[in-house]
């Protein structure tokens, strides 16, 4: 296997859940050696998490299991004297400290921003939180819905009769790691030109409004707020999702083109001269009346075979997929997207996990190891403290 560009970093990870474990895991997947240190007894709270209650009782819900592949397990008790020490010889020796704790957590375990780089002043410290460790929010508790809610995302997800809906899965959680993610791979990379660490602080009210890209810049550039269009696609039409005959079907026929090859394919040239829809913003206006037109057609025929008639043609489209008929598409087996590891709880069954969807020089990263029991290199601890203190004195010395 080839290096992968985060080896020999050390990431001390003491995370919960998904935000910050999601952002371990991907810096796993490229290479870092990350040990969870996990509170005695129940560990990670995704460990009880899961649509199965017997793996939630034996603390491997699958809601841990997603994202923690790969990594190591340190039971720690902060407020033991001597698992305090250990915990500060990790620190010595770490690369990277990730928490997502509420603001103020960390410093009343002592273990401040200041103090850290006492301990070691080449860390990359990031905190995960809801809404950042500075303002007036800095305080306040947020899960995945309630950032969802405080962001406007649910206010344009649904049509105008069911809006404010949920998007269908922890899409904060999910933008805060990967932006921690990327912080923590800046840092370190300024870290390697100045060496110094640095203290990141990660705000998934942030990152979750600046991945929403036109619903938030409409409004800010054009004074424009968004509406929610439910599966259409506010930006053109027809651009959405359209029923064939056996099912959805997404059409995005932005462009002209694409707009006039649509309609030929479907039997209905006529509507690229219809006054109403002859041009961009007209058909905008009228896209009910166009989307009911075009449907008339598309339930004629299967939505697979309009598929690859229109792909072929230059019109993106797509069958609309459930998460299981997703998970087997041949693309993905191709790209080595799902990799398959012993379950740590149940032996002899094998366990499906996700990459990042981004290749290497050609290859996919997968996690070398199944997700840790609790406290499953405990064994090892002294150990593994001893080897980070030398692999850091190393490069301090180095650099």
């Amino acid at each position: 296997m080839q290096v992968r560009p985060l080896d020999g970093i050390r990431v001390l990870d003491l995370t919960n859940v998904l935000a910050g474990p999601y952002c371990s895991y991907q810096l796993m997947l490229l290479g870092a050696e990350v040990v969870k240190v996990e509170r005695p007894g129940a560990g990670d709270l995704a460990r009880g998490l899961g649509p199965d209650p017997a793996l939630n009782r034996d603390g491997a819900g699958a809601s841990f299991l997603a994202q923690n592949a790969g990594k190591k397990s340190l039971v720690l008790d902060l407020g033991d004297g001597a698992d305090r020490a250990l915990f500060e010889d990790l620190l010595r020796g770490a690369d990277v400290l990730l928490e997502n704790f509420r603001a103020g957590v960390l410093d009343r375990l002592g273990y401040g921003s200041e103090r850290l780089a006492l301990f070691n002043p080449r860390l990359v410290y990031c905190s995960i939180s809801g809404f950042g460790h500075t303002g007036p929010m800095s305080g306040a508790p947020a899960y995945d819905q309630i950032v969802q809610g405080l962001t406007g995302m649910m206010s344009v997800t649904g049509t105008s009769e069911t809006a404010p809906q949920r998007v269908g899965f922890p899409v904060c959680d999910t933008t805060g790691g990967l932006m921690a993610a990327l912080a923590i791979n800046a840092a370190l990379l300024h870290r390697e030109r100045t060496g110094h660490g640095s203290r990141l602080d990660v705000s998934m009210l942030e990152a979750s409004l600046s991945s929403m890209g036109w619903a938030v810049s409409n409004y800010l550039v054009s004074g424009v707020p968004p509406e929610p269009l439910g599966d259409q696609n506010p930006t053109a039409a027809p651009s959405g999702t359209f029923h064939a005959l056996d099912g959805p079907l997404n059409i995005t026929a932005n462009q002209q083109r694409q707009f006039e090859t649509l309609c030929r394919l479907v039997g209905a040239a006529q509507l690229a001269t219809d006054e109403r829809f002859a041009e961009r913003e007209r058909r905008r206006t009228h896209r009910a009346e166009l989307n009911a037109e075009l449907n008339s057609r598309l339930a004629t025929r299967p939505a697979v075979e309009w598929e690859r008639e229109l792909n072929a043609a230059g019109v993106p489209a797509a069958r609309v997929l459930t998460v299981p008929q997703a998970l087997e598409q041949p693309q993905l087996e191709h790209r080595r997207f799902v990799t398959e590891l012993d379950h740590p709880a149940r032996p002899g069954q094998r366990l499906r996990v996700v990459g990042s969807g981004v290749t290497f020089d050609g290859e996919a990263f997968a996690p070398p190891s199944p997700p840790p029991l609790l406290g499953e290199h405990n064994a090892e601890r002294h150990q593994l403290a001893r080897r980070w203190a030398a692999a850091a004195t190393e490069e301090s010395a180095a650099s």
